[in-house]
């Protein structure tokens, strides 16, 4: 009942899970109570140097979420925080928590890291004496470098303040000291703080406390802990990044000298009898972090290589990195019981290993790292005891198969903490999680977030122009390659800039204080940041300037490092000067700016799905269960798209009772309008107020709607090779699991061979398909099921059972299925031979060629975008991937969002994905258009065109050639005109108006008139 229902949310964890969650709950409308444990948020995604496989910063895509965390009225962030006890019922929950004390007064503390440097603690190189003061391992340098008592738990941390480390500091052990307190300006070192008590009352809680890294140190064969030149991949990491040890140089700890071999040694704590799973990660970490150091070493780095059992590159453009990494000269070993020794004169490391036929080789390398598997957190159990919900066997959540973010009602799961996963997986479900918590909270959404409240703008007209540039040095992205320095004292030569500074991270939330108190101090009016992309940035900067009182669009970013340092990475001095031309032209640009104004918009709530398979169904219910009209669009004349053909699943769950009551739920719901045998004809508008024409069995209807989730799905690859169509005996494994399942085949005494990677993994597809290689396992444990005695041979590449997946793989094993690996130049080959059917392949683990005579084929065949995904993407102006798959918007941090505002994507239409992958990225896309539907407005694009009446002739050709249909003729008038609400500002009608009637805001023709003479410098 909404009288006993509250309209906040607890969120447990700080990492990029726990922070997506809140910042999707905060923007539509719920009250956030973010709770970590750590002084600062962040959590791993803060400690690594580039995400797979883009090799984006890290830190760069991170920060602005850590600035909005900081910044948003209402996430409530509690560090240093414990959860000690939970009572209530969804709806309706009273935590107490524990509230640790920093030591320091966060309100008075300005993170200026003066207490820090002079800290004694963090002068000590060794301990003097058997329990006297020793140096403190920097945690987040994984034991790297050493730090004070007093510490920032890394630069671009939020909150952005110190803390004090009790049990190391000397004042707390011998009551002397008290360094840190005679050069702390404002007085916020506070040793009397004591730990605090306090009730909150939240209506659903999402749990994302992150996890564990396994520690190698009891693998003895591999050293760590003994051998100081081989250490994990997260210490890699830190290695690698800007902020780390090195600051950023590559160095083994033994003697800081550059390595020039370097190994890796996969699945160090997975798949093994302890932790039968799969960490799902590693194999792509060790390729990023392998081509990562290439980049940063070139020349020097002679060699590197990735000892492996099975590459499993098996999501979204993971594949071709891996093909990248290979043509980059990235060694990959396959391998079995590696060991590692050292020479205890060099340190260096030799690598003992066993290869396909049991030989035994040794390599001898300089650095290795070892590739380390993700655990529970620690406190796993603690937390299922206090939220009173299940661990499974591995002590990870246990969720809800069929409702993959649900550890029980009112309680849901987010990131690693229900199963390994990388990190759009995390975001996925941190979405999908809140859009549960929307459903729960929908009546009272709103009920206890705060108003903005913001300076009144100042009006800069007729001031001359006082423009501030911050050059940030991005870590060493930009300042590797580039002169930052050199850069700042050129800016401050050009006209107008009367302050110019470099910033370590500009995108941090510190950075966005300096550059407030810049606007402030020097009273500067217009403002360019030289740092990476607009189009991931632009927007937090220019939240920063309306904070400062200044116009949001008296504000540009010069792209120096996708425009100079990535891209002239080995010319540094060219890097620098093209650096200096790229923010001479920012400068005259904004010299020349006007303020802009948007329009508000009304929202239409309403959503449009278009897909009526399980994706779409999911999508549809849960954005109803918000509260919310769908109108549900399905091409076929039923509902269920791809999941009417899954009939087991490979843990035994029945996944058509789930369909099946998915369909009732539906079709039951009263604010879901279904049409089948449906297909969209034409799409007007943007978002918050979209038009859509549909062919309903051939009468069109037109429907208007704020959102668009797009779940059209895939479909199965139909094989031109081995006999398929041909020979009825050649199945593929979606026609075996019908078989199976309606027990049509006598499996007496026969034999089934699989092929996997049909269709997938070669020239025209270049991708894995993710669910082949656990569908060809499901099913052959479904065939020893029904008859032990069958014969079941698996030939593959690479078997990618990641996650939990990998128990089937041992349990397939145990039960007799043999598996066969070939390589990918010998391929498997098919012969009828006096009508048997006989299959040929060269086994690489015996170095035997192998011919089996087989009852059965049966390939596993990929998944391919659908035929009508082009035209779908060119309705709804969308990208797709040369593969045909849907393209989101930025594959680590919004994976479910399009580009194109107002629209996403959820399902097999993005990329192949498994049932439950698939219903939780439909949650999150459902989550995602939640915040548009939750608004009563949104504002106009800012970069719209606009008509000099006085110039239009009236000539219709930009009435022609807009796309979004934005462009009307005022008869009265006889003159073109634009509605605010549709433009998107992409400038073909300013190109193609023969008057030049036609302006865009923020890109006149004098602005770009002079920002090209000042980029040819004439």
């Amino acid at each position: 009942m909404k009288e006993n229902k509250i309209g906040s949310a607890l969120v447990l964890g700080g990492g990029i899970g726990g922070m997506q969650a809140a910042l999707d709950l905060a923007a539509s409308g719920i009250k956030v109570y973010m709770i970590e444990k750590k002084p600062g948020i962040g959590g791993v995604m803060a400690m690594l140097d580039k995400t797979f496989p883009t090799n984006d910063c890290s830190m760069c895509i991170l920060a602005p979420r850590l600035v909005e965390i900081a910044r948003h009225k209402d996430i409530e962030l509690l560090t240093l925080t414990d959860v000690l006890e939970v009572k209530g019922e969804p709806g309706n929950y009273r935590v107490i928590l524990r509230k640790n004390p920093r030591y320091v007064n966060i309100e008075l503390c300005t993170g200026c890291g003066e207490c820090v440097r002079i800290c004694p603690v963090g002068k000590i190189k060794e301990a003097k004496k058997e329990g006297g003061l020793k140096p403190v391992p920097d945690e987040f340098n994984m034991g790297l470098s050493n730090r004070p008592a007093i510490y920032i738990m890394y630069p671009q941390t939020v909150p952005n303040k110190a803390v004090i480390d009790r049990e190391n500091c000397i004042y707390f052990q011998t009551g002397k000291c008290q360094a840190c307190v005679k050069v702390c300006p404002t007085g916020a070192i506070d040793f009397n703080q004591k730990e605090e008590i306090v009730e909150i009352n939240v209506g659903a809680i999402i749990l994302s406390p992150g996890y564990e890294i396994y520690d190698p140190s009891e693998k003895i064969d591999l050293g760590y802990g003994k051998y100081p030149n081989v250490i994990t991949s997260l210490q890699f990491e830190r290695i690698l990044a800007p902020t780390g040890p090195y600051g950023g140089k590559v160095l083994r700890p033994s003697d800081k000298k550059e390595p020039e071999r370097i190994a890796f040694i996969q699945c160090v704590g997975s798949r093994e009898e302890k932790r039968d799973y799969c960490s799902s990660v590693c194999c792509m970490y060790a390729t990023k972090e392998a081509i990562i150091a290439k980049e940063h070493m070139g020349e020097t780095l002679k060699q590197i290589d990735i000892y492996f059992m099975d590459v499993r590159a098996f999501s979204k453009g993971f594949e071709q990195y891996f093909e990248r990494a290979k043509e980059e000269g990235v060694n990959y070993i396959r391998c079995r019981t590696p060991k590692i020794e050292e020479d205890p004169d060099t340190h260096n490391l030799r690598i003992t290993y066993l290869s396909d036929g049991d030989k035994k080789f040794t390599r001898e390398y300089d650095l290795v790292v070892l590739s380390i598997g993700l655990l529970p957190p620690q406190d796993a159990r603690e937390i299922a005891e206090k939220f009173k919900i299940e661990l499974n066997g591995f002590g990870f959540a246990k969720i809800d198969p069929f409702d993959p973010v649900k550890a029980k009602e009112g309680i849901y799961v987010a990131g690693v903490f229900s199963e390994p996963k990388d990190i759009p997986e995390t975001v996925i479900q941190a979405s999908g999680a809140s859009s549960k918590v929307l459903s729960l909270l929908s009546d009272v959404k709103g009920t206890l977030i705060r108003h903005v409240e913001v300076p009144p703008e100042r009006d800069v007209k007729g001031e001359e122009p006082r423009i501030g540039v911050f050059v940030c040095h991005c870590g060493t992205n930009i300042a590797g390659v580039i002169d930052v320095k050199s850069v700042a004292e050129y800016a401050k030569t050009l006209p107008n800039v009367v302050h110019s500074e470099t910033l370590l991270y500009a995108c941090s939330a510190d950075a966005q204080e300096r550059i407030k108190e810049v606007i402030k101090e020097q009273k500067l009016n217009r403002v360019v940041v030289a740092a990476c992309t607009p189009r991931t940035h632009e927007p937090l900067f220019q939240v920063t300037l309306r904070e400062a009182g200044l116009n949001p669009y008296l504000f540009e970013l010069a792209s120096i490092r996708e425009h100079s340092s990535w891209v002239h990475m080995f010319e540094k001095q060219r890097a620098t000067e093209k650096a200096k031309a790229i923010v001479r032209r920012a400068v005259i640009k904004i010299k020349l700016a006007d303020p802009i104004y948007l329009s508000k918009i009304p929202v239409n709530k309403k959503a449009l799905i278009i897909g009526g398979g399980v994706a779409g169904m999911v999508s549809a219910l849960e954005i109803a269960n918000q509260g919310y009209e769908v109108f549900l669009i399905e091409k076929e004349k039923e509902l269920g798209g791809n999941a009417k053909n899954l009939y087991y699943l490979l843990d035994g769950e029945d996944p058509q009772k789930f369909l099946k009551d998915l369909i009732e739920k539906v079709k039951s719901n009263k604010k879901i309008k279904i049409f089948t045998s449906a297909r969209m004809e034409t799409l007007e508008g943007s978002v918050g107020n979209f038009k859509t024409k549909i062919n309903v069995n051939g009468k069109i209807e037109e429907i208007e709607h704020g959102v668009i989730i797009v779940a059209t799905g895939a479909q199965e690859y139909k094989p031109k090779e081995y006999f398929y169509g041909k020979d009825n005996r050649v199945l593929t494994q979606k026609e075996l699991e019908e078989k199976l399942f309606k027990k049509s085949l006598d499996l007496k005494d026969k034999t089934f061979v699989m092929i996997q990677c049909v269709g997938s993994r070669d020239e025209e597809r270049p991708y894995c398909s993710r669910i082949c290689c656990a569908q060809a396992i499901k099913n052959a444990l479904k065939i020893k099921e029904l008859n032990e005695d069958t014969e079941v041979y698996i030939l593959y590449r690479d078997i990618r059972t990641y996650g939990f997946k990998e128990k089937y793989y041992t349990l397939a094993r145990k039960k007799g299925v043999r598996f066969v690996r070939f390589n990918e130049n010998k391929k498997p080959e098919a012969k009828i031979e006096n009508g048997k059917l006989f299959i040929s392949v060269f086994d690489e683990v015996l170095g035997l060629p192998l011919k089996i005579q087989a009852d059965y084929l049966i390939l596993s065949t990929g998944i391919v975008a659908n035929e009508d995904a082009k035209e779908i993407a060119t309705l709804c102006k969308f990208p797709v991937t040369k593969e045909g798959f849907f393209l989101e918007a930025h594959m680590k941090l919004r994976p479910v969002d399009f580009a194109t505002d107002g629209l996403f994507l959820a399902g097999l239409a993005h990329f192949p994905k498994t049932l439950d992958e698939t219903i939780v990225q439909a949650q999150a896309a459902s989550g995602r258009a939640g915040i548009v539907l939750s608004r009563d407005y949104i504002e106009s694009e800012p970069y719209i065109a606009v008509i000099n009446e006085e110039k239009c002739s009236g000539c219709h050709i930009c009435i022609a050639l807009c796309p979004y249909n934005a462009i009307s003729f005022d008869h009265e008038k006889k003159v073109a005109k634009i509605d605010d609400a549709l433009c998107k500002g992409c400038g073909v009608c300013v190109g193609a108006c023969p008057s030049k009637a036609v302006a865009q805001k923020h890109f006149r023709d004098e602005q770009i008139f002079e920002e090209i003479k000042e980029i040819l410098y004439v």
